[in-house]
């Protein structure tokens, strides 16, 4: 594949590495808002910033060429993306996560909402931990936890806060924590007087997060259609 790699910091750059082991070729590499011609490109894959992501997609969807995105704090702007795959009849994965391990612990946490949503003794909490530099919170991961739980169960939204300090019964609680040189954590946990139940997802390094966005476009590349880490996994 010839990749057109918008954004270039750390997972950009493991995304790189990764693309060239396995014998893909990176033929743009964007940085910021800047204008570009993507059109040697066989895909693009884009862990860009939010305000950007709509641009690289859209470009990627008019120009005739599957779109990859890994980028979080843009979402209010997805069904313009969506709109725009169909008009020209492209193709697009979206993930928050692009983990193998994470969109399994996605369904394991599908899973236990389903199963919990019937044991109204437990609390339920959700928690994520990142890196100081890590600019959005919740980590679009975590919403993606909240959201699953959310069709499972009789929770009407989730909410930010500190300190599990959530009294509201209907909401999934998120506590955000960011912590220097910590690895991506996300932790769903359910409490009762009696015991307590919890999954939790530790991403070592970047790696898995870079591997997966390589498989989504390999999977990609000659397909139409919108599609998740779900169809590229068959899972769920």
């Amino acid at each position: 594949m010839k990749i057109a790699l918008f954004g270039y910091g750390k997972m950009g750059k493991e995304i790189e590495r990764i693309a060239l082991e396995r014998g893909h070729e990176i033929v743009l590499k964007v940085i910021g808002n800047e204008e570009y011609d993507i059109s040697e490109a066989d895909i693009g894959i884009d862990f860009s910033v939010p305000n950007a992501a709509l641009k690289n997609i859209v470009s990627c969807f008019k120009n005739n060429i599957p779109a990859i995105s890994g980028t979080t704090g843009w979402l209010d702007d997805f069904e313009k993306a969506i709109t725009v795959c169909k008009e020209n009849n492209g193709s697009f994965i979206y993930a928050s996560n692009f983990s193998i391990g994470v969109n399994l612990f996605f369904e394991l946490n599908k899973s236990l909402a389903k199963m919990m949503s019937f044991q109204k003794q437990y609390s339920l909490s959700v928690e994520e931990i990142h890196h100081t530099q890590k600019l959005d919170a919740p980590s679009g991961t975590a919403i993606s936890i909240a959201e699953e739980i959310i069709k499972n169960s009789d929770k009407t939204n989730w909410k930010l806060i500190e300190n599990n300090t959530n009294k509201e019964s209907e909401l999934v609680p998120i506590t955000s924590k960011r912590i220097l040189d910590t690895p991506g954590t996300h932790i769903v946990s359910y409490e009762s007087e009696i015991d307590s139940i919890e999954i939790k997802h530790i991403a070592n390094n970047r790696k898995g997060f870079a591997l997966g966005a390589i498989i989504a476009a390999e999977w990609l590349i000659k397909k139409k259609g919108i599609y998740t880490m779900k169809d590229v996994l068959n899972i769920g």
